[in-house]
């Protein structure tokens, strides 16, 4: 076999492959081979979006390389990226780094490294396994990456003491003052508590209880993780917590800077397998987090072994179109201070952060006189970046919340009615920052600081429209936060029903403006992600009847209803009982079915959009089927523990592009007894209405087996061949009471 070979600029060391690949992820390699030898990079997010696929997604998502990107770098660094793989990781090392040296066990992955990465002229892989390489590798690496490996160390060492005999080794490769990362699963993380399996052997729970000897991988707690540092000499560590995880990071928090509650809601995105959901994880880390205990249950950690960074916190807005694209920090300056950063991720987007000393300028104007402070912005030209004072306080977000909590209207409103006032000052003056939601204003005592204008415009937009995306973002965070009557809100700012739709519309195509039409990582996970099933047992009370936060939705395709084509939703009903779901399907839907209980019950349905229009609109051709008693225009009552709306979908109405069945209901248990009396009363009235000598008792019968679910009556042998000229006798009347 030949010893080296060359793809475009990257240079493959074949000297220690053994020709055999010991490590695969099966015929995706030669699919991910195909795209990166025939397509551009520019291209891969049209792919995974037309692929909708978990590897494709995993192995060239741009987003894999956001934890490494933020590591502070001069461009002459000396890398060692060992357990390299397909290259997702080492294209986002070349440009930050002098030269890059990868070490992978697999062939047909480094082939598909070299051709993604063909224009680096730093790179060189070697092929093999690590303890092969090992000698043959230079001793002065200013950084060494282990980036999903160090769990594999049993596999790369076998020793009996893997990992800490791996971190020695890589040790000796270490330039004075070098650095060592790790990016690494936590074994306690909060997923896997609340219903996730374990990422490299699948089975649920193995980690929190414990590896078999045999296991392929294993990770750790953070204890034990320092435990295996400090046995190995290493007392210099920094911990960072990369979320969700450190595959497909968007946010990274320190010891130094920890998340605030609310922050931390972006859970449920099982790309790759299916998993339970055992409680609501947002709420699980708000307690934790206030709690101070995140760094135990985080899912991933990132790990800088050796000298710290100045970083101690970053954001990622890079699913966006490339003149958007940007990374926000929050460092520590030389005289101890937090400052804000805003770094360019694109040369595109060099001019949009310039932008933002523009956007300061203008809105200290608009606001000056006024009770809305603007923080400071300043350009580096060095690096093209802003810079932003850290402002102390609380953010209005918060404080809404506090509200809800507390289900304080009045709070609510007061707060409100005060935003309100504030932004409305000098409305006509050219400039308005289009983004004044709630979480970019800072309140501390009497003054309010705009944090954030990264979407300012030189032109007059109406303080109202201001105020009623702000309320529109801030409920779509969280359902809970439209228990306070965020509609009244909409309506006393003076919009109409249609406004109100057009200004939606607005919004989303602000959206798409700033993706450049890309999809978010939400629709792609609805696209491509496994089912995440809430168990019916936890919502059980102690009479074994079904609780009032469990709602099952079923997708009818044309094959009827099945558990397989039904899922349990993230969304729950608030404390209010009011809950607002968001059902994305595809273009061969037929019915979708909601199950809003498992038990009796009365739910009123406030509002029902099909791709954003309101089924009561004539222009759309949406019914809705339930096996309860309408009580009012809006209000359906069940006598039955397995209430369901149904909701038909005619062939005209269902997009290509996809669809969305947005239902806004409140739902309210009731007991047996006074369902029955409710509905009995309903069939009374029903009843009386037909004038008596047309209906006789026998078709009073009828109508009531009519009235039975269809596949109920299939079940009854009795009536299985039920036809509406049949004669009814007494055993008939016997079998319906049964």
């Amino acid at each position: 076999m030949q010893e080296e070979q060359t793809i475009g600029k990257v240079n493959l060391n074949y000297k220690h492959y053994s020709g055999l690949d010991l490590y695969s992820d099966g015929a995706i390699e030669n699919d991910l081979l195909d795209i990166v030898k025939n397509h551009k990079r520019e291209e891969y997010q049209e792919i995974i979006e037309q692929r909708a696929n978990w590897p494709i997604l995993y192995h060239l998502s741009e987003q894999r390389g956001n934890i490494v990107e933020w590591i502070p770098m001069e461009g002459k660094e000396k890398v060692l990226e060992v357990g390299s793989g397909c290259g997702a990781i080492t294209g986002t090392l070349s440009q930050k780094a002098g030269s890059v040296t990868c070490v992978d066990l697999s062939k047909r992955r480094s082939e598909i490294n070299a051709w993604r990465n063909k224009d680096c002229n730093n790179v060189t892989i070697h092929v093999g396994n690590f303890r092969d390489i090992e000698p043959d590798l230079d001793k002065d690496f200013n950084f060494i990456f282990l980036i999903g490996v160090f769990e594999y160390g049993q596999g790369y060492i076998g020793t009996e003491h893997p990992y800490e005999n791996f971190l020695m080794m890589l040790k000796k490769h270490l330039a004075p003052g070098g650095r060592i990362v790790i990016a690494i699963e936590n074994r306690t993380g909060l997923k896997y508590f609340a219903g996730c399996s374990e990422d490299h052997l699948g089975s649920y729970f193995t980690g929190i209880e414990g590896y078999s000897e045999d296991s392929v991988a294993r990770t750790f707690t953070r204890n034990g993780l320092i435990r295996i540092f400090r046995r190995c000499g290493i007392t210099d560590y920094h911990f960072y917590y990369p979320y969700p995880d450190y595959k497909l990071m968007t946010m990274l928090h320190s010891d130094q800077y920890m998340p605030k509650q609310g922050e931390l809601y972006d859970n449920v995105r099982n790309y790759d397998r299916d998993r339970l959901v055992l409680f609501n994880e947002r709420q699980a880390y708000d307690g934790l987090v206030q709690d101070g205990m995140y760094p135990e249950f985080a899912n991933s950690f990132e790990v800088i072994l050796g000298p710290g960074f100045q970083t101690i916190y970053s954001k990622y807005s890079n699913d966006r179109a490339d003149e958007y694209k940007i990374r926000t920090d929050i460092e520590i300056d030389q005289m101890g201070r937090k400052v804000i950063r805003k770094h360019p991720l694109t040369p595109e987007a060099i001019e949009h952060v310039r932008n933002m000393r523009s956007a300061y300028e203008g809105l200290q104007e608009r606001f000056k006189g006024g009770d809305l402070e603007i923080n400071d912005c300043q350009l580096d030209e060095r690096d093209n970046s802003a810079i932003f004072s850290f402002v102390n306080g609380i953010p209005l977000s918060t404080m809404f919340d506090i509200c809800v909590a507390k289900d304080d209207k009045d709070g609510f409103k007061t707060l409100f009615n005060e935003y309100c006032r504030r932004i409305d000052y000098n409305e006509k003056y050219p400039v308005a920052d289009y983004d004044l939601i709630f979480s970019n204003i800072i309140v501390n005592g009497p003054i309010w600081t705009i944090i954030d204008y990264e979407w300012t415009y030189g032109k007059c937009i109406a303080s109202k429209e201001l105020a009623f995306r702000a309320l529109y973002c801030y409920s779509l965070e969280d359902s809970k936060r439209e228990s306070l009557g965020i509609e009244d809100l909409y309506n006393t700012l003076g919009f109409s029903e249609e406004e109100q739709k057009s200004l939606i519309e607005e919004e989303s195509e602000f959206q798409k403006y700033v993706t450049g039409n890309r999809k978010s990582m939400v629709e792609i996970w609805k696209l491509i992600g496994k089912d995440a099933k809430t168990p019916r047992e936890l919502a059980m009370t102690d009479e074994g009847n079904q609780g009032t936060d469990l709602i099952q939705v079923y997708l009818d395709k044309g094959n009827g209803y099945s558990e397989e084509e039904s899922f349990f939703p993230e969304e729950a009903y608030d404390d209010h009982q009011t809950v607002k779901l968001d059902i994305e399907t595809e273009e061969d839907i037929k019915t979708i079915r909601i199950d809003p209980a498992f038990n009796r019950c009365i739910v009123t349905l406030k509002n029902v959009l099909w791709n954003d229009i309101s089924i009561e609109s004539e222009d759309i051709d949406v019914s809705i089927i339930h096996n309860g008693k309408w009580i009012s225009d809006d209000t359906i009552i069940f006598d039955t523990v397995d209430p369901n709306i149904e909701f038909g979908i005619s062939e005209k109405e269902v997009s290509a592009k996809g669809n969305h069945l947005i239902v806004k209901m409140v739902m309210t248990m009731i007991p047996e007894e006074t369902a029955g009396s409710i509905v009995g009363a309903i069939i009374e009235k029903e009843e009386a209405e037909i004038e008596p000598e047309k209906i006789s008792f026998k078709e009073k019968i009828k109508n009531k087996i009519k009235s039975i679910k269809p596949e109920m009556l299939k079940n009854n042998s009795d009536f299985n061949d039920y036809d509406d000229n049949d004669e009814i006798d007494q055993d008939d009347i016997e079998d319906l009471d049964k």
